[in-house]
């Protein structure tokens, strides 16, 4: 049986729980810096990141718009954002104009673009480079384990009962969670766990009763999938406390990711000792009229992104939780004869919550000089995860990359 396949299999048996270079500059270092002062409000324990993974490959230039840039307007003569519709963060970039509640942010230096991220010989599949962000590494070198499992293999046991991470959302368990012996709930919404707890408290006294009878080893599935029924029945009643509570949660957009991150605030305002959660909004494959649907789901994203942040601001909790939101791949610089785009490479990151140095880091896309008709990246993605783990989770950031990228996150301008 194939890992992932193993994990799924077992971990989802229980009540329907899951327990996709260049030269940098130094900017990571100077973000480290401005945020490790934040740290007598917060210690590294307390701090929380939230990944939010656009699944499909985000046109990153038409999120981040070179609208100055002649190229640009003659590479897209139909999908190109007019300059004066962008909201313009300096003389040469402005973000599509489906992000105006996130303009706040930007001012406020609460939200930080990252230019030109990818990774060395780019994959176009979908699958195959989603399993590059998550695994950190081409498929000639990987394990069935994530950047974030190993990471959470790591950690200290959390004496409460709550886990180190959480998914949410009805997709499988993503590959960055996965790793030999971790468990991560993966939950499709809170509300479900009022059901799920009785299923689970059923399927552990039938789990109970197996085992008594088995005579295999410690080592078996079935010992496997019991030992991750107790964990799954710890967790539903944990949340079931919480979901008896009046939702306090704030004004967030009815779209799936929108009352993905109003269940993410409920946990974290909740006292939960979650440190990461994960959540995806898909739908962003768009090979054929684009314009409407690109702006839908950027209007979702930032619409859902907001009001979080908003939520954390009005707890005064903004400075502790860091959003990570990343995308498989870009699009292809030229628009194609559908109203669309095609599978890319190099795109920017963003990061929002705590006040961090500089709206955009890294350099501007440069469209004169490309990779087969994609930008050519300038900042390797697990530069990034290094800076977030070493500097924001504060731990090291090794074994959970599977490699050593601490020199060029500190020569980045992130995190300090």
């Amino acid at each position: 049986m194939k890992r992932r396949s193993f994990g799924q299999l077992g971990l989802g048996t229980c009540a329907g729980l899951a327990i996709g270079s260049a030269q940098p500059g130094g900017w990571l270092q100077v973000l480290a810096s401005e945020l490790a002062q934040q740290e007598d409000r917060h210690s590294d324990s307390e701090r929380i990141l939230v990944v939010v993974q656009l699944s499909g490959g985000n046109d990153g230039l038409n999120t981040v718009v070179p609208y100055r840039d002649e190229l640009y307007a003659k590479s897209r003569p139909k999908l190109g954002i007019p300059s004066s519709d962008v909201i313009k963060l300096d003389d040469q970039l402005g973000l599509h104009p489906s992000l105006r509640s996130l303009e706040d942010r930007c001012s406020a230096n609460r939200f930080t673009i990252v230019q030109g991220v990818g990774y060395p010989v780019p994959n176009r599949s979908h699958f195959e480079s989603m399993d590059i962000w998550h695994s950190c590494h081409a498929k000639k070198d990987r394990t069935q384990s994530g950047w974030l499992g190993r990471w959470i293999s790591e950690q200290d046991s959390n004496p409460s009962t709550d886990s180190t991470a959480i998914h949410l959302g009805s997709e499988p368990l993503p590959l960055a969670c996965q790793e030999r012996g971790v468990q991560v709930p993966s939950l499709s919404s809170l509300e479900q766990m009022r059901l799920k707890s009785k299923v689970i408290d059923a399927q552990g006294l039938e789990m109970k009763s197996e085992k008594v009878a088995s005579s295999e080893g410690s080592g078996s599935l079935l010992d496997f999938v019991s030992t991750s029924t107790v964990a799954a029945l710890q967790v539903s009643e944990r949340l079931e406390k919480i979901l008896a509570q009046p939702d306090a949660s704030g004004d967030f957009p009815k779209t799936a990711i929108g009352e993905k991150l109003r269940a993410v605030s409920r946990l974290i305002l909740s006292g939960v000792k979650t440190r990461v959660y994960y959540v995806t909004l898909d739908g962003f494959d768009t090979h054929a009229n684009q314009p409407g649907v690109h702006a839908t789901l950027l209007r979702q994203w930032s619409e859902a992104l907001s009001a979080f942040l908003s939520r954390l601001e009005q707890s005064g909790q903004q400075d502790r939780v860091l959003v990570m939101t990343f995308s498989e791949f870009g699009r292809r610089v030229s628009e194609n004869a559908s109203q669309g785009t095609d599978h890319g490479a190099a795109a920017p990151m963003f990061l929002a919550g705590p006040r961090l140095p500089k709206i955009i880091q890294g350099p501007n896309p440069d469209l004169s000089d490309l990779d087969d008709g994609d930008l050519k990246y300038k900042i390797d993605f697990r530069s990034v995860y290094a800076a977030v783990l070493d500097s924001w989770l504060g731990t090291d950031s090794r074994k959970a990359l599977d490699g050593d990228y601490r020199a060029e996150a500190q020569r980045l301008e992130l995190f300090s």
